[in-house]
């Protein structure tokens, strides 16, 4: 599975943090670094972790930003591209089982290195259910 990565110049520190983790720690993934330098603005990695994710389907991401909320913001105007904001480990597995989130969000300021490291590997390992969680998954798409 491909996990697309992308951050602007205050979530920079954290992605590279957690690229290294999924290298070294998480096997049969494929990580893809969007944005090695940071983006300018939120709005950027947002749009390249987004296409990238359309583009390749069954594939994942992580944003990062000073709070995640404004990577969420933009990543979640984007039509096919379920998103969320997260900043604990049951919110990571309860985003990507029930709502088949392909995307999370995380911000610099808010989780340190630790937790969002447990953060991405639930996120990563969790699947999605699919059953009666399809139609609230249906409703968020018709949503964009």
């Amino acid at each position: 599975m491909k996990v697309f990565l992308g951050s602007d110049k205050a979530g920079l520190e954290l992605k590279n943090v957690i690229k290294t983790y999924i290298n070294k720690e998480i096997n049969d993934l494929e990580v893809i670094d969007t944005t090695p330098e940071g983006a300018e603005d939120f709005v950027e990695s947002s749009l390249a972790v987004t296409k990238s994710i359309k583009d390749n389907e069954g594939s994942t991401g992580i944003l990062f930003d000073e709070t995640g909320a404004g990577s969420f913001m933009a990543a979640s105007k984007i039509k096919g591209i379920i998103t969320a904001e997260i900043s604990d480990e049951h919110s990571a597995k309860m985003t990507r089982d029930h709502n088949n989130a392909s995307l999370i969000t995380l911000g610099s300021g808010i989780v340190g290195d630790r937790l969002a490291k447990k953060i991405t590997k639930t996120f990563l390992s969790a699947e999605y259910s699919g059953g009666r969680h399809q139609i609230r998954v249906d409703m968020l798409d018709a949503m964009c």
